[in-house]
């Protein structure tokens, strides 16, 4: 379900409009109250360049588009227009898309506040805790605005051996105060959490509820990750043991690990023992690269230790690139590494360590020297070149198969040289940087296959980066306001290749990452804002390489770097073309639709002047 962050309590059209062309992308959306009809709501959404607005009618008994499908809740309303794709039409017949939601600044920076959440999930979490007085915040799924309070009580639910009691109590936001209910309101969340800590809150029939433990939450906005990592560092200075902040959170994650106990039979088969760099880190046989062609009759001929990776948590309408995560080579696999490079149709390859690191090796050389080839297994692998810079080196290689030699992919392999042996780098601008530029090559061959990463064991720099990685396009593709969890994000890849990101530097490396990430790219875009209409080069903001607080202390130009990764926050890009191609097909494909589709009227005059939806051939509602 979408996050109710979508809402936005005091924000007027043009309000809406300045956020959703500043920070959305094609599809973003808001609700707000309408300032027009009090007790009216307005729907913004950003379609292309322009934002429309549509009305939303509550007429006490029901929510509707004035017309179509009636809700009981404005939530409801909102999750039906994002399934239903095709169904919102503008009056020349272009779609309008209820895609991504572009949410609010959390209320507060307290963990203990959980966003989108029902009463029965709410209940599952702090059940499964079964500590007594447990407590989390939630925002109200029946009451726009206004919160929940979701508390495990010392009682059972039911008889003796059912599950402990939870009770939910409103928070009401009027005039910017908060309350339960009573004289006492509250300048914030937090302010109200603390006081009933100290005093228990009485319930209808006399009995106390106390907030003794907080059940944090791992899900945070985009925009206000900086937050969470001051909070999670505080949390952890704090203490006078380190086992807060970071710690606890990835300790949390390191406990949830017994729920990705796949088999992982095919890397135990004697036969394939020698395959494996380390003997404990072996693939899971559901996602495991099988290398296709080989002899049947001969034992393990297909296995390899890797793993694809996909981003489970998109939606089924949302597209995302494939990984290959996998060991570094030993001197029995690169011909293997070379057929699944070449089955895969892999052009880029992302090598996150040295070959030998304080006198281990990490990964044998598998590649050729440069101006020469060498042949591996049925592929015969040439270097044409090799660039360096201060943090990587760039090889370009050509493949092709020996029974087929006129037949060329040119394959470019990125390595990664300033990531520290047992740790992580001291800031991530170069990760970052590094990225960017692996990012712009792959999404220059459309057709290519999975990204192939790897680092010695092919689970901790390589899981790093992966994550990274999946949470950046997360954020470009649905806008810098859109909800991620890192925690949630590395126990899904976890389920697909054991042990990924192995360490609390690493998670919060992960953390820092996205916070500058998140920095770099709102100083990007108040850039291109104001520079909106002018002829500019909008490439040459960079990653920072110092870092103070985990965020940036300044943004520092580069000659080097001129393409923009995020070019598709901003209209005038390449994604842009592919917007108009598809509304024009959705114009095409509308033609043959359903009379009954509902049509926006936008009005030109004002935001505030929301557009009314109107049933088959209904004449609009007078404003």
């Amino acid at each position: 379900m979408l996050s109710r962050g979508w809402f936005h309590r005091d924000l007027s059209g043009l309000d809406a409009e300045t956020l959703l062309k500043g920070r959305g992308v094609h599809g973003s959306f808001l609700a707000r109250p309408s300032r027009k009809n009090q007790g009216d709501f307005s729907l913004s959404v950003r379609v292309g360049d322009q934002v429309t607005h549509i009305r939303i009618q509550n007429s006490g008994d029901f929510y509707d588009l004035y017309g179509g499908e009636k809700f009981a809740t404005l939530t409801e309303l909102v999750e039906y227009y994002t399934q239903q794709h095709g169904v919102l039409q503008d009056r020349d017949g272009t779609i309008i898309h209820l895609k991504y939601p572009l949410n609010c600044s959390d209320p507060t920076s307290e963990r203990w506040y959980h966003g989108h959440m029902s009463g029965g999930q709410a209940e599952t979490l702090l059940q499964a805790k079964g500590e007594p007085w447990t407590f989390l915040v939630r925002e109200s799924l029946s009451q726009p605005g206004d919160f929940v309070l979701s508390v495990l009580n010392d009682q059972p639910k039911a008889g003796p051996g059912s599950p402990l009691r939870v009770t939910h109590i409103k928070i009401m936001c009027e005039g910017g105060r908060y309350t339960v209910g009573g004289s006492e309101t509250f300048d914030s969340l937090t302010d109200l959490v603390e006081h009933f800590k100290k005093t228990g809150i009485e319930e209808a029939s006399g009995a106390f509820v106390y907030l003794r433990q907080p059940y944090y939450a791992t899900r945070v906005n985009a925009a206000d990750i900086e937050n969470r990592v001051l909070e999670l560092n505080k949390k952890q200075d704090s203490e006078n043991t380190a086992k807060a902040g970071f710690w606890e959170e990835f300790e949390s994650l390191q406990k949830q690990e017994v729920k990705n106990l796949h088999q992982r039979l095919e890397g135990q088969r004697p036969e394939n023992k020698s395959k494996n760099r380390y003997k404990n880190i072996l693939p899971f046989d559901h996602s495991r690269v099988i290398l296709q062609g080989r002899d049947s009759n001969i034992p393990g001929s297909d296995y390899i230790n890797a793993n694809y990776i996909k981003n489970q948590l998109l939606g089924p309408d949302e597209t995302s690139k494939t990984y290959i995560a996998s060991q570094g080579c030993l001197e029995a696999t690169v011909n293997d590494f070379w057929q699944m490079t070449w089955q895969e149709n892999t052009r880029v390859i992302v090598m996150t360590t040295r070959e030998v690191e304080k006198g281990r090796n990490k990964c044998v050389p598998y590649w050729p020297e440069v101006g020469t080839q060498r042949v591996y297994g049925s592929y015969a692998v040439t270097s044409c070149g090799e660039q360096d810079t201060a943090e990587y080196k760039l090889r370009t290689l050509q493949v092709s198969p020996l029974d087929n030699e006129n037949l060329v992919r040119e394959i470019w392999h990125y390595q990664y040289l300033s990531w520290p042996d047992h740790g992580v780098p001291s800031e991530p601008g170069g990760v970052l940087s590094f990225l960017d530029q692996i990012n712009h090559q792959q999404e220059s061959l459309p057709h290519a296959g999975p990204i192939i990463v790897h680092c010695s064991a092919g689970i901790g720099r390589t899981g790093t980066i992966i994550v990274i990685d999946m949470l950046m396009e997360s954020i470009t593709t649905k806008g810098l306001d859109c909800d991620i969890d890192i925690q949630k994000t590395i126990q899904m890849v976890r389920a697909q290749r054991s042990g990924m990101v192995q360490t609390e530097a690493q998670y919060k490396f992960i953390y820092v990452a996205i916070a500058q990430f998140i920095e770099t790219t709102k100083k990007k875009l108040e850039v291109m804002q104001s520079q909106k209409g002018q002829e500019a080069e909008y490439g040459n903001i960079s990653y920072p390489s110092a870092m103070k607080n985990t965020h940036a202390q300044a943004f520092r130009t580069s000659s080097k770097h001129k393409e923009d990764v995020y070019e598709n926050l901003q209209s005038k890009s390449k994604k842009e073309e592919k917007v108009k191609k598809q509304r024009s097909a959705d114009k095409d494909k509308s033609k043959g639709s359903l009379k009954k589709n509902l049509s926006p009227v936008p009005l030109e005059k004002s935001p505030e002047n929301s557009s009314s939806l109107n049933l088959g051939a209904a004449r609009p509602t007078p404003l």
